[in-house]
């Protein structure tokens, strides 16, 4: 707003007047990118004019005034790999199969300009990193065309044999590379996997291979792109091929026996030294050892059977028994003789083959029974008792059995035996009229034969009893006596005969025990400990001055008398000898001198004590400083000490209580 005034009387010459001011723009800014830099991706071998990223600048001038309505775009570096647009800044391939294993990274600056790119116009740059991205463009390939390997014969199934790689230039799922065996002639003994941490085929053994038979093999590897792009597959096949020769070596091997199992045959009862088969191994090494042959003892602890260590023939030691064991079963051992570590085991099944050499004999214990009755009636037609018999023998040598009296006897007045061919007999009674008064128990001898060659035969004892029956021929009582006898001692005589005889033995052993408690001595020596026993005395003394009342002799030990003190306590190692002249005389009453011979045995007594034990003795030594330690006189002599607390001890202390107790207690009790 401005006005025109008087300079004089600054009085306004005219209304104020508003001009506008208007600033025109001239190009003073360039043309700035979004972005410092710019990262894009392509994939490789893409096409002339693939999009790889638009770039995109902006200029702060005015563009109506035509300064910078109008940006340019150029490459100033990255030609000829790539172009950009000038109108849109969008950059594109210019070249055809790029490849990233050649060149993967690429950098590009790209110019923005200002007035149409005209002189004078003002300008940007950015820069823009193109990297190609992989696609799967290239095959494995082996860097060689033959690989040597080598595996031992002794080598086991799944043991690692090589490896082998074949090179892919392509990254990620484009260079996964798979192995196989497409042909050679190991194809069965061998096989590969892939190891896809490293990308290598690791060739394993499937087999175990025999230098012996075949030293060297040939396989014909196949190495090929797990993932392939339709879009190269004019390329060729994205798969290659390689030889793998494998060399077997010799090793050291074990002896092997010509057949997994061996089972041989022996008749029962042959005898010792009779050959039962041959087991044969060989060495499979070229070397061809020499084998020695033995048996594992522990499965012939019997000793039934011996191997010639050369050839390997099998026989018996002992005649066998089919009946006891029917299979024997038996490892052999075969080892080379020059080297005994190297050694292989096979299973021998030895049968023992049945010879008739057991005579049938009766399934059991048979007994049979028959009524006694007239001679009038009739004959029944079941049999006293149904046999039959058991043969130790094989099927082919035991049943069937033939069932028969003895030849001798084969007109039995009184039974006949009838075979019932299905290995069962029957005996039946030839006659009635059987008593038991004039006979109570038959024994009829039986014939059995087998049906084996030869055929055996032995002689069984059946036993059949004459019982008393009712109507019906129920067995009443088989005993002859209860027939024959009607009086005798009834039961509860019996018993009372018994409690009687029973009184007497009880009498006698109290008796007896009464008499050895009277002959045991007056001092008992117990085993725990012979200086906790306690003898008690009925009789009183007299007193200090009394020494007729009783003897001090009689409480020596009597085995002392004779000059031997044994210890019960313990063991002694040897017999202590007593020295002569310090044993007193039996009759002595001196104190004095019983203590000074206990004292001296003591001290010339190897096996005495002073192992955590005590002395005790009766007798006081004169001028100790303890004074004395007897209780007598104990309650008429003043004393100190207060005993009053053993009468809260109990009634085992009551004694001691009232000896050591106060007057005031004493005479209260009182």
């Amino acid at each position: 707003m401005a006005q025109a005034v008087d300079r004089d009387t600054n009085r306004p010459l005219e209304p104020p007047s508003e001009f506008i001011v208007k600033v025109q723009d001239i190009n003073d800014n360039p043309p700035e990118f979004l972005h410092e830099t710019y990262h894009a991706n392509v994939p490789e071998r893409s096409n002339v004019g693939t999009s790889v990223i638009q770039v995109t600048a902006s200029d702060a001038d005015d563009p109506t005034y035509g300064n910078s309505a109008k940006l340019v775009y150029s490459i100033l570096e990255g030609q000829p790999y790539f172009s950009v647009e000038a109108q849109t800044g969008i950059i594109r391939t210019a070249l055809p199969n790029m490849d990233r294993e050649a060149k993967e990274e690429y950098h590009v600056v790209i110019q923005a300009k200002d007035m149409g790119g005209h002189m004078g116009g003002l300008s940007g740059t950015t820069k823009v990193t193109i990297t190609l991205t992989d696609v799967n463009d290239n095959p494995p390939k082996f860097p060689q065309s033959v690989y040597q390997m080598s595996v031992s014969e002794a080598a086991v199934p799944g043991e690692e044999v090589g490896r082998v790689k074949a090179k892919d230039p392509d990254i990620g799922e484009n260079g996964l590379v798979t192995y196989s065996i497409v042909d050679g002639d190991g194809m069965e003994l061998f096989e590969i996997t892939t190891d896809y941490e490293t990308q290598e085929g690791v060739i394993k053994l499937k087999k175990p291979v025999d230098f012996e038979t075949k030293r060297a093999y040939s396989l014909k590897v196949e190495a090929a792109n797990v993932h392939i792009d339709p879009k190269f597959i004019s390329n060729g096949p994205f798969k290659d091929t390689v030889t793998v020769k494998i060399a077997v070596e010799d090793a050291d091997e074990p002896p092997m026996f010509l057949a997994p199992s061996y089972i041989h045959e022996v008749q029962e009862n042959a005898a010792a030294g009779t050959v039962v088969g041959r087991v044969h191994a060989k060495d499979p090494d070229a070397a061809n050892s020499p084998i020695r042959y033995s048996i594992d003892r522990h499965t012939d602890l019997d000793r039934f059977f011996t191997i010639n260590p050369e050839d390997g023939f099998i026989k018996t030691t002992k005649p066998l028994d089919r009946e006891e064991t029917a299979w024997l079963n038996i490892t052999v051992f075969a080892a080379e003789i020059h080297n005994r570590h190297q050694e292989a085991k096979v299973p021998v099944a030895i049968r023992i083959l049945d010879v008739n050499d057991n005579a049938p004999k009766f399934a059991a214990p048979y007994e049979g029974f028959i009524c006694e009755s007239d001679q009038t009636k009739p004959l029944s037609n079941q049999p006293i008792v149904t046999i039959s018999a058991d043969d130790k023998d094989d099927t082919a040598n035991g049943p069937r059995f033939i069932f028969s009296l003895p030849p001798e006897i084969i007109h039995n007045p009184n039974f006949t035996v009838r075979d019932n061919r299905d290995n069962t007999a029957g005996v039946y009674a030839r006659r009635g009229g059987f008593s038991r008064q004039k006979q109570d128990l038959y024994l009829l001898p039986i014939v059995i034969s087998d049906g084996g060659i030869p055929p055996m035969s032995s002689t069984n004892t059946l036993t059949i009893k004459v019982c008393g029956c009712d109507v019906n021929g129920a067995l009443l009582s088989c005993n002859a006596e209860a027939y024959i006898l009607n009086a005798g001692l009834s039961t509860g005589a019996l018993i009372a005969i018994l409690a009687c005889i029973v009184i007497l033995l009880v009498i006698v052993v109290l008796f007896v025990t009464l008499r050895r408690q009277k002959k045991e001595p007056l001092i008992v020596f117990e085993e725990e400990d012979v200086r906790e026993n306690i003898i008690t005395y009925d009789d009183e003394g007299g007193g200090e001055e009394d020494t007729e009342a009783f003897d001090i002799a009689t409480l020596q030990n009597p085995d002392g008398i004779n000059g031997f003190i044994p210890r019960k306590d313990i063991k002694p190692e040897y017999q202590y000898m007593p020295r002569p002249g310090l044993r007193p005389a039996p009759n002595s009453v001196d104190v004095d001198d019983f203590i000074n011979t206990r004292i001296q045995e003591a001290d010339n007594d190897p096996t005495a004590p002073p192992y955590d034990s005590i002395q005790i003795y009766g007798y006081e030594g004169r001028g100790s400083v303890a004074g004395s330690l007897s209780s007598l006189e104990s309650a008429t002599t003043d004393s100190d000490l207060d005993y009053d607390y053993l009468q809260n001890w109990g009634p085992r202390f009551k004694k001691l209580a009232d000896l050591y107790g106060s007057k005031d207690t004493f005479d209260d009790d009182s």
